[in-house]
């Protein structure tokens, strides 16, 4: 016996069920990007690596990415996240774009990470962005759009929660503690880990990395202050523009939340399930004002959020709120009586889906109770049959397949018999 080829570790594989819940997170995506008037789009799968070791540091181009050099001996990478080719798009075409640029894009990335609960090497991706505003109403619309998400696929906030902060008020406050400008990457990365380290080990791991007691006392007291944001002239206006929006109780302040990627400049979120089952974040994004200069292009403020489908979709499951799979997209089935009648159920079938009904017709012929079983399988709402008599006098027989009640219509009367049992299931 033949040995079967297994997946490659960390990749996915999608059978219907599972394309369905895939498709529902990326319509409810598309939804909340076009609603607040954001275009769809999209970029390379394949990136030259200098173009991801420009800004997003080290790690990931050399431990997180899959690279290789191609056949004419350039270094690439499957892309791992997709801002370095925004800004690289935008900066192309940077005289000819009307700005400010909403645009929003849904494709597979690739992170030769560790598979684990909530984290594949291969997975799917929403990345909204709008360039050529620096303001913070502009902040606020992009965590609007993610609260509008949530709220779409039956998130409430007492499901979901938004947690907001700002690099610009962390820096002013590790101004305050003396806290060296060498020191400040280790620093940011140090809050990024402490929901995820004992508390003795992160306070010994603050020391290692070069804070005095005192200044590691500030900062835990600095960490614990959850009105800091009344400080922030930026965070004091995204806040009441979010309220504005309706979705201010979707919103958080939480001086902890700094996100790792060096690109971020200001305002930085991310989003949680409060239930707290899948320690990832369901989404995160904030500022990056410096990334377009980087690739070529002139300055220009950047703000945006990216979700991986992986989190959000264990989420959902677990909260029951991906709608029921429907095996079959079509809901009228044409059964086959025999080998002489199948193209008339072909014909049939045709004249529906040229009406616009989707329907199916059974490939072979088979006894009637089969195929019956078939479409019942399927989740499908009506069978039509046309036998012999049928066949002689224009007729077809309309089976509902919930009541199995059945009657016998003419054929320029299926359309509407059909639509009567679709209407009242």
């Amino acid at each position: 016996m033949k040995k079967i080829i297994q997946a490659v570790k960390g990749t996915r594989e999608f059978y219907p069920e599972q394309m369905f819940a895939r498709n529902f997170i990326y319509e409810k995506a598309l939804a909340a990007s076009e609603m607040f008037g954001y275009q769809e789009w999209d970029g390379p799968f394949i990136e030259p690596i200098e173009l991801y070791a420009a800004k997003s540091g080290e790690e990931l181009v050399k431990k997180q990415s899959f690279t290789f050099d191609d056949r004419g001996g350039e270094a690439v990478a499957l892309r791992p996240e997709l801002t370095p080719s925004l800004a690289r798009m935008i900066a192309a075409k940077q005289g000819e774009l009307n700005f400010p640029v909403r645009w929003w894009s849904f494709g597979p990335f690739w992170r030769y990470e560790s598979p684990q609960r909530g984290r594949t090497r291969e997975f799917f991706q929403w990345n909204i962005d709008m360039l050529g505003v620096d303001s913070p109403e502009a902040d606020a619309e992009l965590i609007a759009v993610g609260a509008t998400f949530l709220r779409s696929v039956g998130l409430s906030s007492k499901l979901a929660q938004i947690f907001v902060n700002n690099r610009r008020l962390m820096e002013s406050q590790f101004d305050a503690l003396d806290i060296s400008k060498d020191k400040r990457v280790d620093v940011s990365n140090l809050v990024d880990r402490r929901a995820k380290m004992e508390p003795a080990k992160w306070d010994a791991y603050a020391l290692e990395i070069g804070l005095s007691q005192k200044q590691l006392d500030g900062l835990k007291e600095l960490l614990g202050n959850f009105d800091l944001w009344k400080q922030s002239e930026e965070l004091t206006r995204a806040f009441a523009a979010l309220e504005a929006m309706g979705v201010r109780d979707y919103v958080k302040f939480d001086p902890n939340i700094m996100r790792g990627l060096l690109y971020y400049t200001g305002t930085v979120f991310e989003a949680f399930d409060t239930s707290g089952s899948v320690k990832r974040a369901i989404f995160g994004g904030g500022r990056y004002d410096n990334l377009l200069a980087d690739v070529g292009g002139q300055p220009l403020s950047g703000v945006g959020f990216a979700m991986g489908d992986v989190v959000v979709g264990i989420i959902l499951q677990e909260a029951g709120l991906i709608p029921e799979f429907q095996p079959s997209p079509a809901q009228v089935l044409v059964t086959v009586f025999d080998e002489k009648l199948m193209m008339q159920s072909f014909a049939l079938a045709n004249e529906l889906r040229s009406a616009g009904l989707n329907a199916m017709v059974y490939p072979e012929p088979a006894k009637l109770p089969k195929q019956f079983k078939f479409a019942d399988r399927m989740k499908m709402k009506v069978a039509l049959v046309v036998g012999p008599d049928e066949a002689e006098k224009g007729l077809v027989v309309v089976k509902n397949l919930t009541s199995g009640e059945q009657v016998q219509v003419r054929k320029e009367a299926v359309f509407e018999s059909i639509k009567g049992i679709l209407n009242n299931a």
